[in-house]
């Protein structure tokens, strides 16, 4: 059974509008904004597509009675007076692409595949610090990062939308990482890839391994370092080493 604090999958909020989830799924998105925002823009899209199919499919296609005399015209010489829709046969198919074009549109929006995340989403987790004390930090013999209980990796790949993917293939990482006082703590962890990506879980350990360096040699402030990987890691890496593209 699904947390009730993880947030909706889009199945799940289509399922939703039919009244077919279970009663703790629909608790939480009666209490959550977020998801009933997702829900109404799912609804707004589904919506749009309809109104853009029902618009072109009545429009593009002249009544039978006007196709017909419109080609009595054509025949009889008649085009000066009663000009010919040229290519009219094509019609259908100028309809069916138009209502393909707007079907795409609408897959785009509602299409959310396992990809890789090489930057968390800031609706889901923006970063959460457990600590500003730099000395502790600096003094701690703690390993540089803590192992994420498996219930809260669970958790966090269900938040993605990303149940099926391939966990050995991710580190549930921390935003602000547990050297610089990251807390433990869903709002501060994300499906990081290890390889798919240039802008991987391995280049992210070495900005935090700078950062962390240069707090505690006092280069650095702490709130800053934290503020800085929380808010874009990879413009935190761009800026610490100085470069457009990881080292290594």
């Amino acid at each position: 059974m699904r947390d009730r604090d993880a947030h909706l999958t889009d199945e799940e909020l289509v399922l939703a509008g039919d009244g077919e989830i279970s009663g703790v799924r629909a608790g939480h998105l009666a209490g959550c904004a977020a998801c009933r925002t997702r829900q109404r823009a799912l609804e707004s899209a589904a919506a749009d597509f309809a109104r853009v199919y029902r618009e072109n499919a009545s429009a593009t296609l002249p009544p039978p009675g006007a196709a017909r005399a419109r080609l009595r015209a054509g025949i009889s010489g008649m085009t000066a007076e009663q000009p010919v829709a040229r290519h009219f046969w094509l019609w259908p198919w100028r309809a069916a692409a138009v209502a393909a074009c707007a079907l795409i549109c609408v897959f785009a929006i509602l299409w959310r595949p396992g990809r890789p995340f090489e930057k968390p989403s800031k609706r889901l987790t923006p970063g959460a610090a457990r600590t500003m004390d730099r000395d502790a930090i600096c003094n701690s013999t703690l390993p540089k990062n803590q192992v994420v209980p498996a219930d809260l990796r669970q958790r966090v790949f269900q938040a993605y939308g990303m149940t099926h993917a391939d966990p050995r293939k991710y580190e549930v990482d921390y935003l602000i990482t547990p050297a610089l006082g990251g807390a433990d703590d869903i709002r501060n962890l994300w499906p990081e890839p290890y390889v798919s990506t240039v802008w991987n879980a391995r280049v992210k350990d070495e900005l935090e391994d700078r950062l962390r360096d240069l707090v505690c040699a006092g280069q650095l402030d702490l709130a800053e370092a934290q503020r800085d990987i929380s808010r874009d890691w990879i413009a935190a890496y761009k800026k610490y080493f100085a470069t457009d593209q990881p080292v290594r």
